[in-house]
């Protein structure tokens, strides 16, 4: 199995993911059960190419099944000819009528022409810009442009640039998870989220990782 890689602020591996693990485990025991349960931890995250690209396809991913957005990610590299996303060029110049034949909602529609036609006039960070910011940086710096919140900021943070300390308290697998981890009968507060993850820091993202497949195990 390739080993997970976590990243410092300059794009640089930087985080023993093992002894992170075992950091986890030790700070708080009922975190340390999921961990025994679920196993070795295998969050590999991708390389950030283009901060464009993966806000993008964020976009499309956002409140429907990864199932729904891949469909609707090859219909839309389909309608343009492309072959991991339409370019900055294709979708600067698109139309939001366009750009719903390949079953994109208005809204989402409108986010990716703008996001575009931002990135054309160099008002969204590359890459090497984002990984010399902070991680609260990085979601002001994102979250200016339309349709792109903190949840998606967050996920660009956790899967494509391995930072270890992103908590995304509004993500309902993490909710969901963090209920059957800590044996609540409702979904959990934020706060009391919050409270709890304090202890994992700087390692939050791994928590995360272990929270989601939570969901995963046998009950």
């Amino acid at each position: 199995m390739k080993h997970p890689v976590l990243f410092d602020r300059r794009g640089k591996p930087a985080v023993n993911w093992n002894a992170a693990v075992k950091q986890l485990a030790r700070a708080d025991g009922e975190l340390g059960a999921l961990i025994s349960q679920v196993g070795e931890f295998a969050l590999a995250p991708r390389p950030l190419s283009s901060a464009y690209e993966a806000l993008g396809q964020a976009i499309l991913r956002q409140q429907v099944s990864g199932a729904a957005a891949d469909s609707i990610q090859r219909k839309l590299n389909a309608l343009y000819g492309a072959k991991h996303f339409p370019s900055v060029e294709q979708l600067a110049r698109a139309t939001a009528e366009e750009v719903r034949v390949a079953g994109v909602s208005g809204s989402k529609a409108r986010a990716l022409i703008e996001l575009a036609a931002k990135t054309a006039a160099g008002e969204v960070p590359s890459p090497a810009a984002l990984h010399l910011l902070s991680d609260d940086e990085i979601v002001e710096a994102l979250t200016v442009h339309r349709g792109i919140g903190r949840w998606t900021v967050e996920m660009l943070l956790i899967f494509r640039m391995g930072r270890p300390d992103v908590f995304p308290v509004d993500d309902y697998g993490v909710k969901k998870g963090f209920q059957l981890t800590f044996g609540m009968r409702k979904l959990p507060h934020v706060k009391t989220m919050a409270r709890r993850a304090e202890r994992w820091r700087p390692y939050r993202s791994i928590a995360t990782w272990y929270l989601w497949r939570a969901l995963e195990l046998p009950r």
